[in-house]
């Protein structure tokens, strides 16, 4: 981390001002060089300087540059954010010039990646900013933020500290068995523990089952025959004009997409092309390609014409679905019915009716306003969920091993497998570190 990097952190395009951020060992000096207005070397970090840019005799803009020096910057190193005017064009000229003193162009995330492997952010609270910027609803602002002051590292550090424990013991035990104010760790000791800790952990992950949805929203796939009002109710969902409606059958034969966002409730939504028999090539690729997308749905909305009797297509679509999450969808409610199947969502494309009661239902089958987000423990994302996974199973692992009397030194690989998979959620699991904890905690002193 020996290069001085930058890059325009706001977005792209006209605006008020861009910041240009600069980092690096050097980064200070290398901006002063083509800053006038004051020494930046001298000034004190988290301040504010007022002074223009200046190449080659050139006035480039009139500029604030804010001073941040390491260790207390975001990322730990000496940096330089230059606050210049929003215009595309003078904030590339400001970037050409820190390019051609000695600043390389940052790599996406660079700044965050430096933040970590300076120990300024873990791997948690790294994607907590992201999830910041990309919030969509009320409680992936919040669970980003709660993340951010270190939420889920504090979750993840709890059991790593009780697994902690129990490896320590077991070393003493092996290691200084002559080392008398030492537990005596057998398998009934280990047990409770386990039995503790899994039971935690399948708590943490149904909830995060549901966070995870509420934060990154849920991957919701509108299926239905051809003409039953996919894309109307695509249409009325989002309240604009995305998807072609048309009486004619197969007018979709691409997906089309669109997101909603209603209090907590962010769906991603996907109108899909009528699943039927065909002829046309390239509706059967469509068709194809809905099927593809149904395997990877969260939720499955089939709409069914309840205006018209239902026919073996629409007995093909239910058994296709019946695996997934799913609300039945009647549509045409404002025509006369000819079916009725229990636990149907009753609506009408035409005049709006019954779209409050689909949404309550999602919001119901989804459990996302059951969720508090500073009250309850979750983890924010797959990653963190798959190596939650592991070191659950790890520890399901434990406890057979204890139960079928395997000796506690080799329960003990179990337990490590389970320590480290939650050090990988927050970036932790070296051997070096779980050597020091360990050493730390006993001071044993031989």
């Amino acid at each position: 981390m020996n290069e001085n990097i930058c890059a325009v952190a706001t977005p792209y395009g006209m605006g008020a001002i861009a910041v240009i951020r600069c980092s690096g060992p050097n980064a200070i000096e290398l901006v002063q060089q083509v800053f006038q207005g004051a020494d930046l070397t001298k000034k004190a970090s988290h301040t504010l300087q007022h002074g223009q840019i200046v190449y080659q005799n050139e006035i480039i803009d009139e500029v604030l540059c804010g001073i941040f020096r390491a260790p207390t910057s975001f990322d730990g190193e000496n940096m330089v954010e230059i606050n210049c005017h929003g215009g595309i064009l003078v904030t590339e000229k400001v970037l050409e010039v820190l390019l051609d003193i000695g600043f390389r162009l940052a790599e996406r995330g660079e700044f965050s990646k430096r933040a970590f492997l300076n120990g300024k952010l873990d791997l948690t609270q790294a994607e907590a900013i992201m999830d910041l910027v990309s919030a969509k609803n009320e409680f992936a602002l919040k669970s980003a933020e709660a993340s951010l002051r270190k939420k889920t590292t504090q979750l993840i550090h709890r059991l790593r500290e009780r697994l902690l424990d129990v490896l320590a013991k077991i070393e003493v035990n092996i290691d200084y068995p002559e080392y008398e104010d030492s537990v005596t760790v057998t398998r009934e000791w280990i047990l409770p523990v386990l039995n503790e800790t899994t039971e935690e952990m399948e708590k943490i992950l149904e909830t995060s089952a549901i966070s995870t949805m509420a934060i990154h929203g849920i991957q919701t796939i509108i299926v239905g025959k051809p003409n039953v009002g996919k894309s109307s109710l695509l249409n009325t969902l989002l309240e604009e004009d995305k998807a072609i409606v048309s009486s004619v059958a197969g007018t979709t034969r691409d997906l089309v997409d669109g997101t909603l966002t209603i209090g907590n409730l962010t769906l991603h939504l996907l109108d899909t092309a009528g699943i039927h028999q065909s002829e046309d090539e390239v509706e059967k690729i469509g068709i194809e390609r809905t099927q593809k997308k149904l395997e990877q749905a969260q939720l499955v909305l089939l709409v069914l014409d309840l205006s018209r009797p239902l026919d073996e297509e629409d007995r093909f679509l239910w058994n296709l679905t019946e695996k997934k999450p799913r609300i039945l969808v009647a549509n045409k409610a404002d025509l006369p019915h000819q079916w009725k199947i229990e636990g149907q969502i009753e609506i009408s494309t035409v005049s709006g009716s019954g779209i409050d009661e689909l949404l309550r239902r999602i919001k119901e089958m989804t459990k996302i306003e059951q969720i508090d987000v500073y009250q309850e423990d979750f983890l924010t994302n797959e990653r963190q969920t798959r190596w939650m996974k592991e070191a659950h199973q790890a520890l399901k692992n434990a406890k057979e091993s204890c139960m079928n009397g395997v000796e506690v030194d080799l329960i003990e690989i179990d337990l490590k497998e389970a320590f480290d998979a939650l050090g990988q959620i927050t970036g932790e699991a070296t051997p070096e570190e779980l050597l020091t904890a360990l050493f730390s905690k006993f001071c044993l002193g031989k």
